[in-house]
């Protein structure tokens, strides 16, 4: 069996990601890994829209949202119900893709679980897709959860 100690968990606390997180806890059960909860507050000038916020607080306001996902990453880390020193959070102000990388081979993470939202062409050609680029630059497999949380199943069918 292939070991999986890390697993890297993205989020932008989307249904998909949640259901990732999911996959990634249940993953985690059966090999005894440990899990990192990694959420990205995109820095606004790394899209085309940035130049236009250049009168807003945005150091306030990226400090804020910062401040804001680590709250909620550590939510996160609770409800996966696995001992804490089995979940790490982490909360970074960044390009989403590039510290997705970086946090792989920082954190020499074994396997990628992350949700995708599964826009149609016209939006993935818009608007890009953080999943299809960690795929293609991820150095370690990478798991897509496509949709949303599986309905609950009260035993085996």
């Amino acid at each position: 069996m292939i070991p999986i100690h890390r697993i890297l968990v993205p989020t932008d606390f989307s249904e998909p990601a949640m259901a990732a997180l999911k996959w990634a806890t249940t993953l985690a059960r059966e090999f005894e890994s440990r899990v990192f909860l990694l959420h990205v507050v995109p820095e606004p000038y790394a899209y085309p829209w940035g130049t236009e916020l250049s009168s807003l607080p945005l150091t306030e306001i990226l400090a804020q949202s910062e401040e804001a996902a680590r709250q909620r990453l550590g939510e996160l880390a609770v409800e996966t119900g696995l001992p804490a020193d089995r979940v790490s959070t982490r909360a970074l102000i960044g390009t989403p893709v590039d510290q997705v990388v970086a946090s792989i081979k920082d954190n020499d993470i074994d396997l990628v679980v992350l949700g995708t939202h599964g826009r149609g062409p016209v939006g993935h050609f818009l608007l890009g897709s953080v999943a299809e680029k960690v795929v293609r630059r991820s150095p370690v497999p990478v798991l897509t959860v496509h949709g949303s949380l599986p309905p609950a199943t009260s035993g085996p069918a």
